[in-house]
Parts: C-alpha cells; sequence; structure tokens
C-alpha cells in the first residue's frame, strides 16, 4: 500500500481509489478522527481546545463525504451532548451545536471542501516572501511564514495567496485578487501554482468556500480542485463586540 503523502490508496496492480492518503491524515489530525464509523459521527477531539493555525479556538470543525458519512468534532466536554443530538441528522444538529459547546452567540456555516493532487498546468505569476515583507497587504500576515504574491513590476500588489496550515499534511489556500486585478486569471493560477508546492513538500492542498460563491468556485476548478460533493462546517466569526457607538449601556 502506498504511504507517501499526496498519493492514493494503492491496489496490488497499481490503480489508485478513494482518497488520498494524506487527506486521511489530515482529516484525522484536523478532526481528531477518520473515516466516519457511521454516517454522523461526533468525536470529542482535544484539537477543539487548543488553538488553530491562527492562534485561535475552532470548537466545531466537521467534514462530510457523500460516500462515507461526517465527522463532527468538538470538545471532549461536550461531546456526550452533542452525541444525544446526532440521530436527529446534521442539519438540526448544526442548528444545536453552537449552544452545545458554550459558543450561543456564533452560527454554523457549511463549505464546499476541495482539495488536489493534479493542479492545473497554469503559467506561475507569483513569488513566495515571508508574510512580514513590508508592502504587502494586511490580509496577508496572519498567515505567518511565506506566501505567494503577485505584482506589478512598480511593486503595486495584486494578488496573493495565503497558507492555512492546519498540519504537516494539511495545507489550505486561502487567494485574494485586489480589485484592479480581477479578469487576469491571477487567482487561479496562483492558486494552481501554490497547490504545486505544497505537493512537492509532501502536504495536500486543500480549498474551502461558499457553496453562494460562485467566484472562488470557478477558481477552484480552473486550478484543478474537482467539487467531490464533500462539505466542511464550522462555527463562523464572532460577532463584533459592541461599542458606546452602538448604544451599549
Amino acid at each position: 500500500m502506498s504511504t507517501r503523502p499526496g498519493s492514493g490508496v494503492s491496489t496490488p496492480g497499481g490503480a489508485t481509489h478513494g482518497p488520498p492518503t494524506a487527506l486521511i491524515w489530515h482529516l484525522r489530525q484536523w478532526l481528531g478522527g477518520w473515516p466516519p464509523a457511521s454516517d454522523l459521527e461526533v468525536v470529542g477531539a482535544s484539537q477543539r481546545t487548543d488553538p488553530g493555525w491562527d492562534g485561535q479556538l475552532h470548537p466545531v470543525l466537521g467534514v462530510a463525504d457523500p460516500m462515507t458519512g461526517a465527522v463532527l468534532s468538538v470538545p471532549p466536554a461536550a461531546a456526550d451532548d452533542v452525541r444525544r443530538l446526532a440521530s436527529s441528522g446534521l442539519d438540526p444538529l448544526l442548528e444545536k451545536v453552537p449552544e452545545l459547546v458554550g459558543e450561543s452567540d456564533r452560527s454554523t456555516y457549511r463549505a464546499v471542501f476541495r482539495w488536489t493532487t493534479d493542479p492545473a498546468d497554469l503559467p506561475e505569476p507569483g513569488e513566495w516572501v515571508l508574510a512580514d515583507t513590508p508592502g504587502l497587504p494586511a490580509w496577508l500576515r496572519p498567515f505567518g511564514g511565506h506566501v505567494l504574491v503577485a505584482a506589478d513590476p512598480d511593486g503595486t500588489h495584486l494578488a496573493g495567496v495565503g497558507v492555512k496550515r492546519h498540519d504537516l499534511a494539511g495545507h489550505e489556500l486561502a487567494v485574494v485578487t485586489a480589485p484592479p486585478a480581477r479578469g487576469r486569471g491571477l487567482a487561479r493560477a496562483l492558486v494552481a501554482q501554490a497547490a504545486r508546492r505544497l505537493l512537492r513538500t509532501g502536504a495536500l492542498p486543500t480549498y474551502m468556500h461558499d457553496p453562494a460563491n460562485t467566484a472562488s468556485a470557478r477558481v477552484a476548478e480552473a486550478a484543478g480542485f474537482q467539487d467531490r460533493g464533500w462539505t466542511a462546517f464550522g462555527l463562523g466569526e464572532r460577532p463584533p463586540e459592541p461599542t458606546g457607538d452602538q448604544g451599549t449601556p
């Protein structure tokens, strides 16, 4: 059996099937368990009480594969309460999960979950630089390490890709294009370029987007990230703290 990250599961005849090995490794580390043992498996995972790639806590995370089921990862202290409601199905459960994990002021999100082992053969318009390089947009700085950027000869930033390094096997790509540079195909080219580099390092590139974000879906498809019907879910951002200007007592 193949054990190289990024490869599929090899059969004796050499053919591959199923998700790549690196994806399985990633989901086991990220969620605390994979594959699911049932249509909806609730896992109490210490990862939900440890800081994630951004230094923040992510108390609810999950992934669903239409062929094998879903894993919902929650803090160990909340796992039994969540399991008792799992028979109601994923959608009703996601409505109740924020309260069960002590995050009643937040709501859950659903996202299309993609990965690739074969990025599109596109030009490479970007350069890898440190995230704290002067002149980069502020949104790239939280990623840390190296980020991929495309710029005009005068240094004007056009587009960039940050890498959410969830674990050794799974690295999620995020891309933003400056409004004046949109329509040039920079986003798809940068995403494919970043994916090729990650694969060379042994990591699996993943990509997530809102189901309604058709522009992001087109970028993903063009870069070689197929929609296989997988979804991810978790807690959305906290609402901003009210200020005195908003009439706070």
